[in-house]
């Protein structure tokens, strides 16, 4: 191998996992899992629209980026834009902004989730419609309404993703009373292998991640509360919450050129816990 081969190997294997210079979507994005996605993104320098209910919220954290992203020196940036995506009317009111704002979309993150807890026989049908409308609809019909950017981003060497964030309660039954959460994402892992098949000849991948426990100001209750801590980490193989780097990872891996051959999947993020159960 010459000089110019090596180095031209040693760029292409450089690029192999960046993101840099991409456009992506994450729903959800103002806070949890969704800002540790978006703030990763950004920091490898892609812009990233986050989409948040509470307009402040996700102003506040895409300000929060911006400023230690500039600080880092990246050449990322964070879009706030206020939108409710647990009603097909807030999913046509985002699509038609991005329409008007952007050109393509490389990455969409469908992140935005709810979740509903009761007692099994007590458990209220609006428990069911928040969770499904939210959980399964809206990143449906986000995605669906977004194809036409996607496909402007599209390329068989360089194909646009679609990232559906689901739940390890949808590979393991889950302890608590969630019904309607689990339920929901299993159905967006089955979803995400449909569109996959549908969206392969418009060279559109689409994959999912199961989170196990990752330790989000969500968990935060519980990781306060040494018993009930000790309830979820016990049951996760290596034994420890999953991080925002393992997240951040995962989602990289998936977006970059790295994960350019991989579509109908779903990746198990969970420390063990559903591939070593029983």
């Amino acid at each position: 191998m010459s000089i110019t081969d090596s180095q031209d190997s040693q760029r292409r294997h450089d690029s192999l996992f960046t993101i840099r210079g991409r456009t992506a979507l994450v729903t959800g994005g103002s806070r949890g899992i969704g800002a540790m996605i978006a703030r990763g993104m950004v920091f490898d320098g892609a812009h990233v629209v986050i989409t948040s209910r509470n307009a402040d919220t996700c102003q506040a954290t895409a300000e929060s980026i911006n400023a230690a992203a500039g600080a880092a020196g990246t050449t990322g940036r964070c879009t706030a834009v206020a939108s409710d995506l647990s009603s097909v009317d807030g999913v046509a009111t985002l699509v038609s902004w991005l329409e008007e704002h952007l050109e393509s979309i490389d990455i969409l993150v469908n992140n935005a989730g709810a979740t509903w807890g009761a007692p099994l026989e007590h458990f209220p049908v609006k428990g069911w419609t928040k969770v499904l409308n939210t959980n399964l609809v809206a990143p449906f019909y986000l995605t669906t309404g977004l194809l036409p950017l996607l496909r402007n981003a599209a390329t068989p060497e360089k194909p646009a993703r679609v990232i559906n964030i689901g739940s390890v309660d949808a590979l393991v039954a889950p302890h608590w009373e969630n019904f309607s959460y689990s339920a929901s994402k299993a159905g967006l892992h089955m979803m995400t292998r449909q569109l996959a098949k549908h969206l392969a000849p418009e060279s559109i991948t689409v994959n999912a991640i199961a989170p196990g426990p990752i330790l989000t100001d969500m968990l935060g209750h519980i990781a306060a509360d040494s018993n009930a801590e000790a309830q979820i980490l016990d049951r996760v193989p290596l034994g420890r919450y999953g991080n925002a780097d393992d997240l951040t990872g995962a989602v990289r891996f998936l977006a970059s050129s790295a994960g350019s051959y991989l579509t109908g999947v779903v990746i198990p993020l969970d420390g063990g816990l559903s591939g070593c159960a029983g």
